[in-house]
């Protein structure tokens, strides 16, 4: 259960718990207790890393990264179960894909099985960058080394995915 806004009690079995995203001077009320709050104050430094190790040198932004190595690691991928793992909308999607199209990373193509479908497949080109991605994801997480220990890492990736198994189940 999460500690009500003014219980102190609650938050001191917390321990860090408030002065972990905190700016100097200022209190965080009740936005101590809520988890959006600190995910998104936990996005600004993990999207700073991405932007620096993986976005500005391959010219990519998360979402494209995201699709690549999503494309990378299964086959025989539809649009519709793209927009549903990205959680984006069609339209979205559909300027994504022109745009990665566009770069020569991606191609559709009518599904063998279904003429009505489409698949997503990454090029040769777009395979050598989904590469270079996996590549420097080491690198970019190798900087949160000094702040989570392997354990405490795969414990918050677990626990971040129940969070969006829960959203998406609502």
């Amino acid at each position: 259960m999460s500690p009500l806004p003014g219980d102190e009690t609650a938050r001191s079995a917390r321990p860090g718990r408030r002065a972990a995203a905190r700016a100097p001077g200022l209190d965080e009320g009740a936005l101590g207790g809520v988890l959006g709050y600190h995910i998104s104050q936990a996005s600004v430094t993990t999207l700073e890393l991405f932007g620096r190790h993986v976005g500005e040198p391959l010219d990519l932004r998360p979402v494209e990264f995201s699709l690549l190595l999503l494309l990378q690691a299964n086959t025989q991928v539809t649009p519709k179960l793209l927009a549903q793992a990205l959680a984006l909308s069609a339209p979205n999607l559909t300027i994504l894909l022109d745009r990665l199209q566009e770069r020569g990373l991606i191609e559709r193509v009518r599904s063998e099985a279904d003429r009505r479908s489409q698949h997503v497949l990454l090029t040769p080109t777009g395979l050598q960058l989904a590469e270079r991605c996996v590549a420097l994801c080491g690198t970019m997480e190798l900087e949160l080394d000094d702040c989570l220990t392997p354990g405490e890492h795969l414990l918050l990736i677990e626990l971040l995915q129940k969070v969006v198994r829960h959203g998406r189940r609502s």
